[in-house]
């Protein structure tokens, strides 16, 4: 980034040079706007009225030296302003504006440094809050948290623009309306509140990992954005092992997006990838963090168990040399703290290569007739490829044609196509 003494940078450099800081620090600029203020809704307007104004004023002047400062100035400025025509509070702003309401200095900012890690852990717990819908607390933390723009959101979600922007608007009324305050839960209500940012940061990774919609398996960029927020969680929470988990999870899985699709954007499946792309330094940092979250003795929770899992796979030279009796398990292990459907499948994947594909398909029928999948392609895919293994191969075509035609994902869709025209 420039000086003021570089000279004008241009429209484009300037645009290039505020979404870079705006990526890196959106956060800690919203979570000590928020705490200065105490309105979660009008440090998050303050602070893109002070982007609007920085692709203006530094494309004419220069970027500032210390952008984040002038970005803060500019948005205590604005809710200075905010604060004057709300007359009635006018006793709030004099308190807050104090003898010099028109400064703005980097010397006058509302900027504490030992309070940046409280301010962006306060700011990922409101926008998780309980009172928010899954929805809206997905499209908060990348708004806000994340720094995302509400096109970004929606192209990486498949919803309109205006359906994201509906849901930020209502996710900030509620908080108004519920009377959030931009602070720390107290601690012993952090553990329950620290479950929702853990599920918004796995969901939005998830829909990274394996799109559920459109033409391209990956969406690489929302994968690393939920990696990205689950370090800074982690580091912020230090102490809490499914921080660590979760991380370790992202990073194991992600590790594999190298060897996921082919030349052409084409999946390819766990037993055809290439081992050798999968990435090394990825593996090393998920093993590490999987580290972080034994070392809490508190036993792993349902992030860890599952990152437990992907090394196992990260450790294995090929699918027949995984360790599928371990994987088998930490499924049951995973089923009983967290049960679910889809763990049911998985085990059940496990339990095939472990013990051979007839068991597995017992479990796998006994999932059909509770009904709990109805509707997904998972069942049915996991079905055909056992019925392959075993044989019945009309069975099997069946299945696999049902799973082709209930996928919304195009890539998957093509797979379980082609291996269902294979079958004689």
């Amino acid at each position: 980034m420039g000086t003021p003494g570089d000279g004008p940078p241009g429209t484009g450099a300037a645009r290039r040079a505020v979404e870079a800081v705006w990526r890196i620090e959106s956060a800690r600029i919203v979570g000590a706007l928020a705490r200065w203020t105490g309105d979660f809704a009008l440090a998050e307007d303050v602070a893109q009225e002070a982007v609007a104004e920085a692709l203006v004023g530094w494309a004419r002047d220069g970027t500032p030296r210390d952008p984040v400062a002038w970005l803060l100035a500019t948005a205590r400025r604005r809710a200075i302003d905010a604060f004057r025509r709300r007359s009635a509070l006018d006793e709030r702003y004099a308190l807050l504006a104090g003898e010099d309401a028109g400064g703005g200095g980097a010397d006058d900012l509302p900027w504490d440094p030992d309070r940046i890690d409280d301010d962006v852990l306060a700011l990922m717990f409101v926008a998780c809050h309980p009172v928010l819908s899954p929805e809206a607390r997905v499209a908060l933390t990348l708004r806000t948290v994340g720094g995302l723009s509400t096109e970004e959101i929606a192209r990486a979600f498949l919803v309109p623009v205006p359906t994201v922007q509906a849901r930020i608007t209502r996710a900030k009324k509620t908080i108004a309306a519920a009377g959030v305050p931009f602070e720390l839960p107290p601690v012993h209500e952090r553990a329950e509140r620290l479950g929702g940012v853990l599920s918004a940061l796995y969901v939005i990774f998830t829909e990274g990992s394996t799109a559920t919609a459109g033409d391209a398996l990956l969406r690489p960029g929302l994968a690393y954005e939920a990696i990205r927020l689950s370090r800074t969680l982690a580091a912020l929470v230090p102490g809490e092992p499914e921080t660590h988990g979760l991380l370790a999870l992202l990073e194991l899985t992600a590790a594999r997006f190298p060897a996921r699709t082919g030349p052409d954007g084409e999946a390819v499946l766990l037993e055809d990838q290439d081992r050798r792309l999968w990435d090394r330094s990825a593996i090393r940092r998920g093993t590490a963090a999987l580290r972080r979250a034994v070392a809490g003795r508190r036993g792993l929770g349902p992030y860890g168990l599952q990152a437990a899992i992907a090394a196992c796979h990260a450790a294995a030279p090929s699918v027949g040399a995984t360790d599928w009796e371990r994987v088998v398990l930490l499924y049951e292990a995973l089923g009983r703290v967290a049960p679910s459907p889809v763990v049911e499948l998985n085990r059940a994947v496990a339990v095939a290569m472990a013990d051979g594909p007839s068991a597995a398909l017992a479990l796998v029928d006994d999932l059909a007739v509770s009904g709990r999948l109805s509707g997904s392609h998972l069942l049915p895919t996991v079905r055909g490829e056992l019925l392959t293994r075993l044989g019945r191969t009309a069975e099997a075509r069946a299945e696999l044609e049902l799973a082709a035609r209930l996928c919304r994902n195009d890539r998957e869709r093509a797979v379980l196509a082609r291996k269902a025209a294979a079958l004689p």
